[in-house]
């Protein structure tokens, strides 16, 4: 069971701007953005990984090249994890969006929500979870059970991931916060997957390095922790 390292893009000039990006080329990281992506490869430094995986759109191109770079790897583009399309949404501010009947959707009942001339956000989990599981199998096939991989792609996307596999209803996804920059982490099992992480914008990730011998079934009663 490899470990999946879910990178969130960076800060983009439209994070900062308000606006919503969507699938609109050529929206990079704004200075925040690229600072916040300049220390990334040193968060994950010591954890061997072996591959990384992006959402066609250049904010988590950006946000992933130095991570890429820092381990000799060249990244996988995998249109499964882009942005959701928000059709006639995209490009529009916000403040604006939050007056459409839409919206209480896409807060309340987000499995019921698909955007129009876009798609729905039930879809784009479907998608996402698909190409994560598949990328996940080829990573453990080809390097072990104790390899760790990265996937950088977008807000929406990594928040219904960890809502699959949490075992979480798409409905109660909009609970989970995940921050530009930020790293969540899930380690699939042959029965279940193991949330370890989630929205964590610290520094020492070298926790994530697998055991030796990586089990499927939870420690009852808790784990006992890491030994020092």
């Amino acid at each position: 069971m490899a470990t999946l390292i879910l990178v969130r893009h960076a800060r983009s000039a439209a994070n900062g701007a308000g606006t919503l990006a969507g699938r609109t080329p050529g929206v990079g990281l704004d200075e925040t953005g690229r600072g916040q992506a300049a220390g990334l490869p040193e968060r994950l430094s010591g954890l061997g990984v072996r591959r990384v995986v992006v959402s066609p759109l250049q904010r988590c191109q950006e946000t992933a090249a130095g991570v890429a770079a820092a381990h000799g790897l060249e990244p996988v583009e995998e249109p499964g994890l882009a942005e959701v399309d928000y059709g006639d949404w995209t490009g529009r501010r916000i403040a604006d969006l939050t007056e459409e009947p839409l919206w209480k959707v896409v807060q309340q009942h987000p499995s019921a929500a698909v955007f129009p001339g876009g798609e729905g956000l039930a879809q784009m989990q479907a998608r996402a979870v698909a190409a994560l599981r598949e990328h996940d199998r080829a990573v453990e096939r080809e390097f072990g059970e104790r390899a760790v991989w990265v996937a950088c792609s977008h807000g929406d996307v990594i928040k219904s991931v960890l809502a699959d596999a949490l075992g979480t209803h798409l409905d109660a996804f909009q609970r989970i916060v995940v921050e530009p920059c930020s790293v969540s982490v899930v380690r699939f099992t042959e029965t279940r997957p193991f949330v370890l992480k989630v929205n964590d914008t610290g520094t020492d990730l070298s926790g994530l390095v697998p055991p030796e011998h990586p089990a499927s079934d939870a420690v009852v009663g808790g784990s006992t922790g890491t030994a020092e």
